[in-house]
């Protein structure tokens, strides 16, 4: 991943979870969190991968947590 890449799932009260990649030396950080406009975001995790266990974790993610790429929230 060169730049930082969204993903979004729906959530039924109108907000959202996202996932957020962020390129870093030596990997990927990744940032799990919700949001609830117009609260401020939730963090709820923050990791560090190796590039391709990250492109792993994205493919998971969008294949069986439901999650689409998205443009950044905020």
């Amino acid at each position: 991943m060169a730049r930082p890449f969204w993903l979004v799932r729906p959530r039924s009260d109108g907000g959202c979870d996202y996932v957020n990649f962020i390129p870093a030396s030596g990997g990927v950080e990744i940032r799990e969190g919700s949001h609830l406009p117009p609260q401020m975001p939730l963090l709820k995790s923050r990791r560090r991968l190796a590039s391709d266990e990250a492109e792993a974790c994205r493919r998971q993610l969008q294949q069986e947590a439901g999650y689409r790429h998205s443009e950044p929230l905020f």
